[in-house]
């Protein structure tokens, strides 16, 4: 009481109330926890020890990854602070695994990730009409409200004795609602989207989203006795919404963004040629939201595509950059001495063979490089001097030893980008030029 008096004075009363909960939360970490606390330990195992393409296959505990995307990548990055409390913890075969340092970190990253819900009930707050004002601040709205928020027994029981990450969700949620109170409702519409890419349980308020966005923000006026205006709908908001929605369903969902050129492989079919681009167009969708996880997959895009590139000239031109750029990406798995000029060697041999040929292949057409990837290839000479022969001998070697994988993947990223969107633009225009020649 007395901390409630001094944070009056103060005009601090939401940080106490803030404050006082976590220790209640901290109070709270030696107790009961479900069988759900060991449901997140097998996610933290599973993000951080297997590939993304197995997170959603991986059974060997019966406590399988059945949550949307994020939480998935969610989980994947408290893993590795988890590393750093007890390693065993993130082995996949340790079932039922506990220890003191995985009970202090679990425990911990929920209470942590509250503060998430804390900033969004303190949005809500500057949301509520200051007309009903008592003398007494235990009388405010505002007040009442955030002692509901903050410590909702439910909530604290849950997440804090059974043990689950419901708090930063439903900061989420608030958030939006909170925006949406703002009238800042393309905030409002993003926090959504993404809250439903961490849990689909959301997808019960969904209609209540849909119908108010849609009454509120897409038809900007009212008629004079409250009814909708229904000349005043916009479609530019409407799309504007969408595009938020498909953006953020995106870049969850990021192995299936070649989704547009399946579309085109079904409504505009381009017989096996088609076909080939499309599985070559998955392929690398998928291996770009994998990259760290295998990089070896990359040969799933480059072995396809070779069939590709000696057909058209722009297909080999797209070719040459992806398999320079992802053999190149592929050098730090031979990291010994004695690998060094072996692998040097036979991609300059196959390197100068592949642009060669296609270049002898299509020489009756226009140059396979422009000025800019002419460049661009020809910078991973200098760059591979730099990492094996410069870098070594520099002071930075022992203080960032990273520096040279960095540097390769930065640069063979932007590569390997650069194709996937040129194949992509490739494949809409020819879908959209056989659709011309038809007509």
């Amino acid at each position: 009481m007395a901390a409630l008096t001094i944070a009056t004075g103060t005009g601090n009363w939401f940080s106490a109330l803030a404050l006082g909960v976590t220790l209640l939360k901290c109070l709270l970490i030696p107790t009961y926890h479900s069988t759900d606390f060991e449901v997140h330990r097998n996610w933290l195992a599973i993000t951080h020890s297997l590939p993304i393409s197995q997170w959603y296959y991986e059974a060997t505990s019966e406590w399988t990854l059945d949550y949307p995307p994020f939480f998935a990548w969610f989980e994947y990055i408290l893993s590795h602070v988890a590393k750093y409390f007890d390693q065993e913890m993130l082995n996949v075969h340790n079932l039922n695994y506990s220890s003191s340092r995985t009970l202090l970190f679990q425990r911990f990253s929920v209470i942590f990730m509250d503060v998430l819900f804390v900033y969004a009930v303190r949005e809500c707050c500057k949301c509520i009409d200051g007309k009903k004002v008592g003398k007494e601040l235990t009388e405010k709205p505002k007040f009442i409200l955030s002692v509901l928020l903050l410590w909702n027994f439910g909530l604290l029981i849950v997440d804090h004795i059974h043990f689950q990450y419901n708090g930063f969700l439903f900061g989420l949620m608030l958030l939006s609602i909170a925006r949406l109170f703002q009238k800042r409702h393309m905030e409002g519409a993003f926090l959504f989207a993404v809250l439903l890419h961490f849990k689909h349980i959301y997808l019960y308020v969904a209609p209540a989203y849909g119908v108010y966005l849609l009454r509120s923000y897409c038809f900007t006026a009212n008629k004079p006795d409250g009814s909708i205006r229904w000349k005043s709908f916009s479609f530019v908001r409407v799309i504007s919404l969408g595009l938020v929605v498909f953006l953020v369903s995106a870049l969850s969902l990021g192995p299936f963004l070649a989704l547009p050129s399946i579309f085109c492989l079904w409504f505009k079919p381009q017989g096996p040629r088609g076909f080939l681009r499309c599985l070559t167009l998955c392929a690398l969708s998928s291996f770009m939201f994998g990259w760290h996880v295998h990089e070896k997959a990359i040969l799933l895009a480059i072995l396809p595509m070779s069939l590709l590139s000696v057909g058209k000239a722009g297909d080999a031109s797209i070719f040459l950059i992806l398999t320079t750029t992802g053999h190149y990406s592929l050098f730090p798995l031979l990291f010994t001495a004695p690998e060094l000029p072996i692998k040097i060697l036979l991609m300059l041999l196959f390197t100068i063979y592949s642009i060669s040929s296609l270049k002898t292949l299509f020489r009756k057409e226009k140059p396979l490089f422009n000025w800019m990837e002419t460049f661009y290839l020809l910078g991973l000479g200098p760059l591979e001097v730099c990492c094996e022969f410069v870098f070594p001998f520099t002071s930075w070697k022992v203080k960032y030893p990273f520096i040279p994988l960095l540097l390769t993947s930065v640069y063979c990223a932007v590569g390997i980008t650069y194709a996937w969107f040129k194949l992509y633009v490739s494949v809409l225009i020819d879908s959209a030029i056989g659709k011309t020649k038809k007509q």
